[in-house]
């Protein structure tokens, strides 16, 4: 499960918008909202484009995706 806290932290100093994001992944706002929750689950694709619009580290896109931390807010 996506590490959101992480996520929301690396989004949020990237200092890019989370429409921007969005429309650079081929996501509407609330798609990418859904998957930043955790409620609908990244592709491995979607995965590789936000490692290059946020210019993540292997370290952090591991952190962030394959941590094991789950959000259990939309349980």
């Amino acid at each position: 499960m996506v590490n959101t806290d992480l996520l929301n932290e690396v989004i949020d100093q990237s200092g890019l918008k989370r429409t921007a994001i969005a429309r650079k992944m081929g996501l509407s706002d609330k798609g990418l909202k859904l998957k930043i929750d955790g409620v609908n689950e990244f592709k491995g694709s979607e995965i590789q484009k936000l490692r290059m619009i946020l210019n993540l580290t292997d370290q952090e896109r591991e952190r962030i995706f394959f941590s094991g931390k789950m959000n259990l807010n939309h349980l």
